[in-house]
């Protein structure tokens, strides 16, 4: 569900992870939730590492990029000219192998990410009805609140994926995740698959980047106009140069979520566009992931945090949903799915889902789909295939 169309990096302060009130009182999305851990230093991100790159630098594509390119027939130095505007199907790389997204500096400007729109996932009436037996009753709408500001205090791991699709520039949101194999400098980004694939019907999307604490101070479109670019991205621009999805998603996903939904989760391998810390070590902080599917029951509430963007949001502010989470199905033969009633609309796709565990804040899922009047928010549960992909990505690439 929840994309939707559509920028430099602090000083490590506070250590934060998201303030979740009325979750339970130890959801807090803060250093103390992640790890009991806090530095001494400001809480304020410094402005002096966090510069936004004007894109008056030369774009170079690394060799091993560029390489890639070719063997595509596409040509690298038409791509960073913006060749990759150009969606030929025949030259639309969809196979996991496939991805490739080489930094052009300067190219997701403020006012670029601003002008994004929203690219929903939303259940049909019937798709919805297709697991009837096995869906708990609709849940009550919860509406969304608005989260305290600065992010960098209360929900520091929390962001905006952009990217670029073939009807413009697109959003969803996401979250810094712990690096298991690299403690402590972890580079990685949890989303939903269809913000970095198109699913079925498509294939990879392109200039993928991830901006941590977006519009930090939530401020108006009116005050954005002569806003610091450390208020738009106090922690920089973060590009994907790896990018991974479920095979489930990449052959089953569709425009209403399809088949893939239930596996619509995605992992991000990041890198700044400028500066050379990790993003855990830049932001301070990141959330345990938690892969052991918990019943309704046994999580007892979940929170959903992203940044919706269609009527009556505008993608500027970060809003979050709390709620007691019940079983959505779309079909018996596919696994059930996690469903919280939200008012969150398309935007908030990708963003992450918490509950409380052994007194920390854990991901247990994210934003895939939800219904056309945005009553509630469905989200795949993440077993042992989630639990793979992540480590693969973990391994492969989490030491670059």
């Amino acid at each position: 569900m929840r994309s939707t169309r559509t920028s430099a990096a602090p000083r490590r302060g506070r250590r934060t992870v998201l303030a979740a009130t009325g979750l339970v009182a130890a959801l807090a999305l803060t250093a103390t939730a992640c790890d009991g851990s806090a530095d001494s230093a400001s809480d304020k991100p410094d402005a002096t590492t966090s510069q936004a790159a004007d894109g008056g630098g030369e774009v170079r594509i690394p060799a091993d990029l560029a390489g890639k390119l070719e063997e595509h027939g596409i040509d690298a130095e038409r791509w960073k000219d913006g060749g990759w505007k150009d969606w030929d199907k025949d030259k639309w790389l969809s196979d996991a192998k496939d991805f490739v997204n080489p930094v052009i500096e300067g190219l997701w400007k403020p006012d670029r990410m601003q002008s994004a729109k929203e690219a929903d996932k939303t259940v049909t009436t019937k798709d919805a009805s297709a697991g009837q037996g096995v869906s708990d009753p609709d849940p009550a709408p919860v509406r969304a609140q608005a989260e305290k500001t600065p992010y960098h205090r209360n929900a520091a791991p929390v962001g905006k994926v952009f990217f670029d699709s073939p009807d413009g520039p697109a959003v969803c949101s996401g979250t810094v995740v712990k690096d298991v194999n690299h403690p402590g400098k972890s580079n990685l980004v949890w989303t939903a698959g269809h913000c970095v694939h198109a699913g079925g019907d498509g294939g990879w999307y392109r200039n993928i980047t991830f901006v941590p604490a977006y519009n930090d101070y939530g401020k108006s479109e009116a005050e954005l106009t002569n806003a610091n670019p450390t208020e738009i991205a106090p922690y920089g621009n973060w590009w994907a140069d790896w990018a991974s999805t479920s095979n489930q998603w990449i052959k089953g996903g569709s425009e209403t979520g399809g088949e893939g939904a239930a596996y619509d989760y995605a992992v991000l391998h990041v890198k700044p566009e400028r500066g050379g810390k990790s993003l855990e070590e830049t932001v301070g902080a990141a959330l345990d992931v938690d892969f052991s599917t918990p019943s309704a029951a046994e999580a007892r509430k979940m929170g959903a945090w992203g940044y919706p963007a269609a009527p009556p949001y505008n993608g500027l502010k970060m809003f979050k949903c709390v709620d007691i989470p019940g079983r959505f199905s779309l079909s018996p033969s596919l696994p059930t799915m996690h469903r919280i009633g939200c008012t969150m609309t398309g935007g908030s796709s990708g963003g992450g889902w918490f509950r409380v565990l052994n007194g920390k804040s854990v991901l247990v899922s994210n934003t895939s789909i939800g219904p056309a009047d945005n009553t509630w928010l469905a989200g795949p549960q993440l077993g042992r295939d989630a639990e793979a992909l992540y480590q693969n990505m973990s391994k492969t690439y989490g030491g670059r």
